[in-house]
C-alpha cells in the first residue's frame, strides 16, 4: 500500500472546476531544491489537466497586458467603469427584442490593491428587471472565468459550433437580473500588474466581491431593494459563505449600501473537506465505482489519517492544512485508480485520452478581436483558468467554510445546496452529511424532514428535504455541472427557490 500511495501522490489526477492538486504546496518543503521540483511539477500538470477540457490559456495569470482595456478604470477616475454589450445573438430572446435587453459588461477597480480590476457582466432580466432578483454566479477553480457558467451553463447564450451565439431558453436570466465576475484577480479579463494582488483565502476574495458589490449598487441604485441572492458551483461552496458571511457582515455594521441579502445557493461545492473527503468511498461503492474489498481498504488504510489530520487545518489555515490535504487527498486517488478512466464530474462519461470536455470554443470566441471591443477589454487576453490563482488559494483548500453559515441560518438567509447525482468529487452523499451535520437551531428538524419530490414538467427531476431556510437537493440525471446537465430542471430551482416556493 505504501508503493501504491508514492505513485498515486506522483501520478496525481488534477481537476479543473476542482481538483486535488498533490504536493502543491512549497512551503511544506524545506530544500530550495525540492521546492521548485514541485513548482515545475504543479506547472506541468495543472496545464495538461486545462488541455483535458480543450482549454490553452496564454498566460498563467492574467496581467492586463499592459492595461489597454477600452474602458479601464483609471486611477483616480471612476472606481466602475460599464458599456452597454452589443453582441449578435442567433435566434428569438423571446418575449423582448433584443433592443430591450439591458446586456453589460464593465471593470471594477478593486480599492485596498495596487492594481487590481474585476470584470463583470450583468444581463438584466428578459422577464421584469424591476421586480425580479439580482443574482450574482461564482465560478470555482480555484482560478476559472465566469464564462464557463456563462456560455456552457446558464447564462442567455450558449456558442455554436460555428462560434454563434444562440439564445439559452433556460439561462437565469429568464428569473434575475444575472451579473457573472471573474474572480480571484487573475481569473478571466479580471487582471493586476502586481503580484500583491493574489489572493490566498477567503478573507481577501469576500473583501473584493463585497467592495464590488458596493460598486455595482452606487452604479445601479434601480436594483439596491431587488432581493439579492449568492450563487455558485464547485470551490465556491468555499467562496459563496465567506461572501455571504461578508454581506451580512457589512449589512450589520451599516459600513455602506445595505444590500438585501435573501440567500447563497451552492451547487457540487467543497464546503466542508472534513466531511466530505471520507465521503468519497461511501459514493463509490454506491456507485459501483470500487468493489467491497475496495471499500474496506480503502476505510481502514486511508480514510482515518484524513480524519485525524483535516481538523487541524480547522478554519484559519497553516501548514496543518497542507498536511491534511496531502492525507485525505489519497482517498480520491485510489477511488480513481480503480475507476480508471471515468469523467470525475460525470461518472456516466468516459474521458477520450485527455479530452473530458470540450470548452475551446468560449477561448475562440472570447479571443476574436470584435467580441474583445464589444466587451470593451481592448488588447486584454483571456486567461480560461489561472494555474497561479489555483496555487496561490491552495493554502485554503481544506478549510471548513461551514463554520459560518449557522449563524446566516438563524438570522433567516436561506441557504439552497444542490448537487447532481452523478458527479464524484463534489458528490451528493458529501454534501448531504455535512449539511445534516452542521450544528443550528434547525438541526433536528432538518434531520428529522421527509424527502420529497422535485418535480418539474410532471417528471421527477430530483429529491429535496427542507426545513426553515434551509433546502438540500439531489439532483437527477446530472453531474456537476447542473445546469448544462439539467437545464429547465435548473432554471426551474432557481425560480421556485428565490420566489420561496421550492
Amino acid at each position: 500500500m505504501a508503493q501504491t500511495l508514492s505513485r498515486l501522490f506522483l501520478s496525481s489526477l488534477l481537476l479543473l472546476l476542482l481538483s486535488p492538486l498533490s504536493l502543491a504546496i512549497r512551503t511544506h518543503v524545506t530544500k530550495p531544491s525540492k521546492s521548485s521540483a514541485l513548482l515545475n511539477f504543479q506547472k506541468s500538470q495543472a496545464q495538461k489537466l486545462i488541455k483535458s477540457f480543450n482549454l490553452s490559456p496564454k498566460h498563467d495569470i492574467n496581467t492586463g497586458n499592459g492595461h489597454h482595456a477600452v474602458d479601464e478604470s483609471p486611477v483616480g477616475g471612476p472606481m466602475m467603469v460599464e458599456k452597454p454589450l452589443r453582441l449578435n445573438v442567433l435566434g428569438d430572446p423571446g418575449n423582448n427584442s433584443i433592443q430591450d435587453l439591458g446586456h453589460h459588461a464593465g471593470y471594477y477597480r478593486l480599492p485596498d490593491t495596487v492594481d487590481a480590476r474585476m470584470f463583470y457582466f450583468l444581463f438584466e432580466s428578459r422577464n421584469n428587471k424591476s421586480e425580479d432578483p439580482v443574482v450574482i454566479w461564482l465560478t470555482g477553480g480555484p482560478g476559472c472565468g465566469s464564462e464557463l457558467a456563462l456560455f456552457y451553463e446558464n447564462g442567455p447564450f450558449h456558442i455554436a459550433n460555428n462560434l454563434s451565439l444562440l439564445w439559452n431558453d433556460f439561462g437565469w436570466d429568464q428569473a434575475s437580473n444575472l451579473i457573472y465576475v471573474d474572480q480571484p484577480t487573475g481569473t478571466g479579463f479580471s487582471y493586476s500588474s502586481s503580484a500583491n494582488d493574489t489572493r490566498h483565502d477567503e478573507i481577501g476574495i469576500s473583501n473584493d466581491l463585497y467592495n464590488f458589490l458596493q460598486g455595482f449598487f452606487k452604479l445601479h441604485p434601480e436594483y439596491v431593494n431587488n432581493d439579492f441572492y449568492i450563487t455558485g458551483e464547485s470551490y465556491a461552496g468555499h467562496y459563496i459563505p465567506a461572501f455571504a458571511s461578508r454581506v451580512h457582515q457589512g449589512n450589520k455594521a451599516n459600513e455602506g449600501i445595505f444590500i438585501n441579502l435573501k440567500g447563497f445557493a451552492i451547487g457540487n461545492g467543497l464546503t466542508d473537506p472534513e466531511i466530505q473527503y471520507p465521503a468519497y468511498p461511501d459514493y463509490a461503492l454506491d456507485m459501483n465505482l470500487i468493489q467491497q474489498s475496495d471499500y474496506d481498504n480503502i476505510e481502514s488504510e486511508l480514510v482515518p489519517p484524513c480524519k485525524q489530520a483535516a481538523p487541524l487545518c480547522g478554519t484559519n489555515g497553516s501548514a496543518t492544512c497542507i498536511e491534511a490535504y496531502m492525507a485525505c487527498t489519497p482517498i480520491f486517488n485510489e477511488i480513481m485508480n480503480i475507476a480508471g478512466n471515468i469523467n470525475y464530474y460525470d461518472i456516466r462519461k468516459q474521458c477520450v485520452g485527455q479530452l473530458c470536455y470540450n470548452f475551446s470554443n468560449m477561448e475562440k470566441l472570447l479571443n476574436e478581436q470584435s467580441v474583445r471591443d464589444a466587451l470593451g477589454v481592448g488588447d486584454i487576453e483571456y486567461v480560461s483558468c489561472s494555474s497561479t490563482v489555483y496555487e496561490a488559494m491552495t493554502m485554503d483548500w481544506m478549510r471548513n467554510l461551514e463554520v459560518g453559515i449557522p449563524a446566516l441560518l438563524e438570522d433567516g438567509i436561506k441557504m439552497l445546496v444542490y448537487a447532481g447525482e452523478y458527479d464524484l468529487i463534489c458528490n451528493w452523499i458529501g454534501n448531504s452529511n455535512w449539511v445534516n451535520a452542521m450544528a443550528w437551531s434547525g438541526q433536528k428538524g432538518f434531520t428529522a424532514a421527509s424527502n420529497v419530490s422535485f418535480v418539474v414538467d410532471g417528471a421527477e427531476k430530483g429529491v429535496m428535504k427542507s426545513y426553515g431556510p434551509l433546502t438540500f437537493l439531489k439532483v437527477h440525471d446530472a453531474g456537476h455541472l447542473v445546469p448544462m446537465d439539467q437545464p429547465k430542471a435548473a432554471l426551474e430551482m432557481l425560480r421556485r427557490w428565490t420566489q420561496g416556493s421550492l
